[in-house]
């Protein structure tokens, strides 16, 4: 379940608790979470719900003026599910980010880790080098440079991001501490890093 970027600022705030989507089946449960910018989310609750009975505090609570700029978001197809959520806490993959000191067991761990994502074409180490390169670096660019279709780059960017290693900006990416200290610690290391 994805939310646009202003929209992740009013949840961060408390503003927005509810989110309607059309899914054939949910993409979340209920007692289930969800990382998000805005920190991890804690799925209260989801049920599917008619659109023409959505109540208007309900509308409001999605971050919408009016069920009519609901229904424009909404894909067409599918069943419509109204799912309740608040901030359960912080995103721990900042703590992790701003980790910088790395040992050998980290380096190794992460070395293995991106071997992993790797499995079905090597990319890590080049993206890595890319993003390195030039804060603001975009998955367009990347993806043009490493022949991978944009969106599938976006994919693989994000388990990046999982491990630590890289920050998404308002346009583009760029390495964490943590990201750094890993490229550095892997040049030192004779680990190749050309794109």
């Amino acid at each position: 379940m994805l939310f646009k970027a202003k929209v992740l600022e009013r949840i961060g705030r408390g503003e927005v608790t509810l989110a309607f989507r059309r899914w054939a089946k949910p993409t979340v449960r209920a007692g289930g979470t969800l990382l998000t910018a805005a920190g991890v989310l804690a799925i209260d609750s989801i049920e599917k719900v008619d659109p023409d009975a959505i109540p208007a505090g309900d509308v409001q609570a999605a971050g919408y003026a009016s069920r009519e700029d609901l229904a424009r978001d909404l894909r067409p197809d599918g069943e419509l599910y109204r799912i309740a959520f608040h901030v359960a806490g912080k995103d721990p993959r900042e703590n992790l980010r701003e980790n910088d000191t790395l040992d050998g067991g980290d380096i190794a761990a992460l070395t293995e880790a991106l071997a992993g994502l790797d499995r079905t074409g090597a990319w890590t180490n080049a993206a890595l080098s890319m993003i390195a390169e030039r804060d603001g670096r975009t998955a367009a660019e990347m993806a043009e440079r490493l022949g991978i279709e944009k969106l599938a780059l976006k994919r693989k960017i994000r388990q990046l991001k999982a491990l630590g290693l890289t920050e998404s900006l308002a346009v583009g990416y760029r390495l964490s501490p943590r990201g750094h200290a890993f490229v550095t610690a892997a040049v030192r290391n004779r680990e190749s890093f050309r794109a």
